[in-house]
């Protein structure tokens, strides 16, 4: 399966796909295929950088940071999640961002990784390479999800603006957001939550002066790609994707679940959030015994998005982490 539309958008350099992009696809267990994008550094590789993006976005996203964990030495794997990207949709109405479960998407990664990653990434002499996790947002829950359930896979992870609360509830209790949100899903599923609606352009109208990215330069790259390829469009979530979202939340808001994790992280933490709850994340974080937390206060939601200055102190200390992780053994 190929994908024929055209993927260059009148865009920066930095924005477009580095040398040697590839498209790969895979189908799930359910019968529902997959998109996701790879590429490799031009020497040999240090390792294999996966990118988990958040919600409603896409692998061309990703373009600029693929780029940058390129050039540090890494191949670079980014998923595009079921129901968002070019990976196939929930439903009929393909605006509509829907789940069935966020386990079905744990499930999706960890075919993804043993069935395509895994056996791609080695050395020249056969060895497997170290793996090393972005995830954003909503990835950040999913590639927390992974790292309690499949430890020992991932060398050290890096994530940004973690959803581990949605903001819009962050005053409720926990159990009465989960069953709140199950009545709307029982009753209304598939249907938009409250206020929403299909793809706009105005939702991320004022590059730069939104609540996703102070940087008008990167904040315009999404736009430009979802009028570029329509396909790439969604709009906002349905019943059923919240109440999947919020119990996913809850389930890694236990200590006896989150606190399994021992893969050293790093978090970013955006001090202009209005999309998850930081609050919520710094309670789960606390169980997790090799995790340090960044707090970026002027950052908004979309770190990897955000101005240099943001972004460059993520990345720095992702690269610290990532030299602590994988330095070698000593003689």
């Amino acid at each position: 399966m190929t994908d024929s539309a055209p993927r260059l958008p009148p865009l920066e350099a930095r924005f477009l796909p580095p040398a040697g992009w590839q498209w790969g696809w895979m189908t799930n267990t359910q019968g529902q295929k997959l998109r996701y994008g790879h590429a490799a550094p031009p020497a040999s590789a240090r390792g294999t950088a996966v990118i988990l993006p958040g919600l409603s976005e896409f692998s061309e996203k990703y373009f600029e940071t693929a780029q940058d964990l390129m050039n540090r030495g890494f191949n670079v794997y980014v998923i595009d999640w079921r129901g968002q990207g070019l990976s196939d949709r929930h439903l009929q109405n393909t605006q509509r961002r829907h789940s069935d479960s966020f386990s079905a998407d744990v499930a999706d990664l960890h075919q993804l990784i043993t069935g395509h990653i895994i056996p791609g990434s080695k050395d020249a002499d056969g060895t497997p390479l170290p793996l090393v996790m972005i995830g954003h947002s909503m990835g950040g829950n999913l590639g927390l999800r992974y790292l309690a359930e499949h430890p020992g896979i991932f060398a050290c992870a890096g994530l940004t603006a973690p959803m581990l609360g949605v903001r819009q509830l962050e005053k409720l209790p926990m159990c009465f957001s989960v069953a709140l949100t199950a009545c709307f899903s029982l009753f209304g599923g598939s249907r938009y939550v409250f206020g929403g609606g299909e793809w706009t352009a105005e939702s991320r109208a004022r590059p730069g002066k939104n609540i996703f990215s102070s940087d008008p330069e990167r904040d315009t790259a999404h736009n430009a790609w979802c009028l570029w390829d329509k396909r790439l469009q969604v709009g906002n979530v349905t019943f059923r994707w919240l109440y999947e979202a919020v119990k996913s939340c809850a389930l890694l808001q236990k200590k006896s679940y989150i606190g399994r994790i021992q893969t050293p992280c790093v978090v970013a933490i955006a001090g202009t959030e209005r999309l998850v709850d930081n609050h919520a994340a710094r309670r789960a974080l606390a169980y997790m015994p090799h995790t340090k937390i960044i707090e970026l206060r002027a950052a908004k939601h979309e770190i990897l998005m955000e101005t240099d200055q943001q972004r460059n102190k993520f990345l720095h200390a992702f690269d610290e982490l990532v030299e602590q992780t994988l330095k070698p053994p000593a003689p």
